[in-house]
């Protein structure tokens, strides 16, 4: 009986589209997440610089990037719901 119970909640919470509107609350989460990418991609980039050890020079600055790809995907996906919003006001 537990075990349908929790298949029915998982089956409900699961979305196949996101939503066309960025609640307030999912706004912050985005501003947090993008804020950490952003200090991660720095933080990255200052360690490469100050390494001398071509083998962890290499990592940070993979991590680096992957960290700066995240931030760019965040701020497409935030941009693109921010101008979709301004285009339904008008």
């Amino acid at each position: 009986m537990q075990q349908q119970n929790m298949n029915t909640q998982n089956q409900q919470g699961i979305m196949q589209q996101p939503p066309a509107v960025i609640s307030t609350k999912d706004a912050l989460y985005l501003t947090d997440m993008l804020s950490w990418n952003l200090l991660a991609c720095k933080k990255a980039h200052f360690y490469a610089q100050q390494c001398q050890d071509q083998e962890l020079k290499i990592h940070f600055e993979q991590c680096g990037q992957m960290h700066q790809r995240h931030y760019e995907q965040l701020l497409a996906h935030f941009n693109q719901q921010n101008q979709q919003n301004f285009m339904g006001m008008q």
